[in-house]
């Protein structure tokens, strides 16, 4: 997994984060692909596992809320809004464990695999993309039934006000550059550092502090 926003915390410190309301039925087809969605054939979930797979690898954190009597409007608003790098998903419980297996997630995610879910995948602003979600359930009237259900951080298992703690530290490149900072990193290195973000952490930093023009 990537060079995490709580390790990042930890050392930044140290140098010093549809338009019709739709029955769960219903919203097989809306949300999951149908009878006519890719994902009820063999091929299409294994192609749909993959994608997954791909979000996860990308992703620093995940969670889930319920995915009942969401409408495709709503969705659709709530996606518009999420920072760059975030994406949400209503998944299948038996393609999201397959998806997980062996990896990181896995036993994180095992406890949320009941009823329907809808997944966000963040990439970096877990702030911003709880923002989103929270001005989503204002809006729309799902703040008592759609509440943050949990979710996995660095492989560990949170709950709802869990990852809410989280999402109040400051993003990963707010980091980066914090520690950079810290260091006396010019800029250029700070987004050498920015551009690979599936570095190590031992090697970000060196990264961030070789003199300007040397390479490994």
């Amino acid at each position: 997994m990537k060079t995490t926003i709580l390790t990042l915390a930890a050392i930044a410190g140290s140098t010093a984060a549809f338009t019709t309301q739709i029955t769960p039925s219903q919203r097989g087809a809306a949300l999951f692909g149908g009878a006519q969605g890719g994902a009820t054939t063999m091929e299409g979930k294994v192609k749909r596992v993959e994608s997954i797979k791909s979000l996860l690898d990308t992703s620093e954190i995940v969670f889930s809320i319920p995915a009942e009597y969401i409408t495709v409007s709503e969705v659709q608003g709530l996606r518009r809004d999420l920072p760059e790098g975030t994406t949400c998903s209503v998944i299948k419980n038996k393609l999201m464990e397959r998806a997980t297996a062996g990896t990181p997630y896995e036993e994180g995610v095992s406890g949320l695999l009941k009823g329907s879910n809808m997944w966000f995948f963040v990439e970096d602003d877990l702030g911003g993309t709880v923002k989103s979600f929270n001005a989503f359930t204002k809006s729309s009237d799902k703040k008592e039934t759609h509440a943050i259900l949990g979710g996995v951080v660095e492989g560990d298992y949170y709950d709802s006000a869990g990852i809410i703690q989280v999402s109040k530290l400051p993003s990963k490149i707010e980091l980066i550059t914090k520690i950079a900072a810290g260091i006396n990193a010019v800029p250029t290195k700070v987004a050498r550092v920015i551009k690979a973000p599936s570095v190590k952490l031992a090697r970000a930093v060196k990264l961030a502090t070789m003199p300007e023009g040397d390479s490994e």
